[in-house]
């Protein structure tokens, strides 16, 4: 197993990157070898790579810390691990990217459908309204048209606006 091993002193901790049989407890000083060390007060990370490397191909596993410092060396590729999953997850920048890319187009396609609807609502408002006029000696037939005035089509049109807004306060 390839773990860490606390050297440094007390408040000031620094640690081993070491390879030890996993029966073995982390403060005896009984390794298989000695890979590198991690200051994580500095923030300074030494590791032989090629002795990492070598070590995993023979199957030795990390622990989920010292996976993530090969992660972060670019000694291995693959995603860092969550090694306080119950105080702080790991956020997962490329998921919340796509939930907003998401959300954006979903949004603009919600946008352009509004769009088209007031167009759609503004072209049927532009066409000519044909009042029907009966004829008096025929008060059946219908043949007759005579055309509607502004002021008549606005008024029907603040009537049908009417209607709707009561209809949506019901």
């Amino acid at each position: 197993m390839m773990r860490l091993q606390r050297v440094g002193r007390k408040n000031d901790p620094s640690f081993r990157i070491v390879v030890t049989d996993k029966r073995t407890g982390p403060k005896s000083d009984r390794h298989i070898d000695r890979l590198g060390s991690y200051n994580p007060k500095m923030n300074h990370v030494q590791i032989d790579a090629a002795k990492a490397k070598e070590w995993l191909a023979k199957g030795v596993q990390p622990s989920d810390t010292v996976h993530n410092i090969l992660v972060g060396q670019k000694v291995i590729e693959g995603k860092k691990k969550n090694v306080l999953p119950k105080k702080s997850p790991i956020i997962d920048e490329a998921k919340i990217k796509a939930e907003a890319e998401a959300a954006a187009a979903k949004a603009e396609a919600e946008a352009k459908a509004k769009a088209d609807a007031e167009a759609a609502a503004a072209a049927a408002a532009a066409e000519p309204v044909v009042e029907v006029v009966a004829d008096a000696e025929a008060p059946t037939d219908h043949t007759e048209t005579a055309p509607v005035t502004e002021e008549a089509a606005e008024a029907e049109a603040d009537t049908k606006t009417e209607a709707q807004t009561d209809a949506e306060d019901d």
